[in-house]
């Protein structure tokens, strides 16, 4: 019989020279490839990964949260609303449990939010011009803040204003939802600045 061939060895390739000036490729991070945090964020562990808080150790007091929200529309259907003329019904009254529903629900449909006790919503709703103005105003007794029941309340109210007249004005605009006003925990009272106005003084 022929002998057989003899298998060839591969012979590694060379590396390459390092370039002048290059960066040293960095080692990957921890974790799968997460990125730790460096903002202090605390829904965020050491990894950057999300998490839900533990806030087991922080006393109960009373929150506030204050938010509002504005919805523009056509001058007539803003007419037609206050005149409780809108074919759906009545708009504000909707608008207003929608509001509730939405504070008392906030964990449900914001991730990493604590479901709280909630003591007390109040929804005021106003017709000026040609647009509604909304205001929540969200209380609790409880180990975090009420800011995201505020604003989840303002949000469920626009939405339901867009959804209740949506059939004579598709041009329905919601905008300017913000927090305006927090009180209680660890950092205290918080206020919205007004444009010209000046920050409250604080005490020596």
């Amino acid at each position: 019989m022929p002998p057989r061939p003899r298998k060839k060895t591969p012979v590694p390739l060379p590396e390459a020279p390092a370039t002048a000036g290059a960066r040293p490729r960095p080692a990957a991070p921890p974790n799968g490839g997460a990125v730790p945090s460096t903002f202090g964020l605390t829904h965020f562990d050491d990894a950057g990964a999300a998490r839900m808080v533990d806030v087991g150790a922080k006393p109960e007091t009373e929150r506030v949260a204050i938010a509002s929200g504005v919805v523009t529309m056509e001058l007539a259907t803003a007419h037609a609303v206050r005149e409780g003329t809108i074919g759906k019904g009545d708009v504000f009254g909707v608008a207003r449990i929608a509001a509730i529903q939405a504070a008392k629900r906030t964990s449900d449909i914001i991730p990493l939010c604590h479901p709280l006790r909630i003591t007390g919503v109040d929804v005021d709703l106003r017709v000026a011009n040609n647009a509604v103005y909304i205001m929540a105003t969200v209380r609790a007794f409880d180990r975090s803040g009420v800011e995201m029941e505020a604003l989840a309340a303002v949000s469920a109210a626009a939405l339901t204003i867009y959804d209740m007249c949506k059939a004579i004005d598709r041009g329905i605009v919601i905008s300017d939802i913000r927090l305006d006003e927090k009180r209680g925990g660890k950092s205290g009272t918080w206020q919205r600045e007004l444009p010209g106005q000046r920050p409250p003084a604080k005490g020596r």
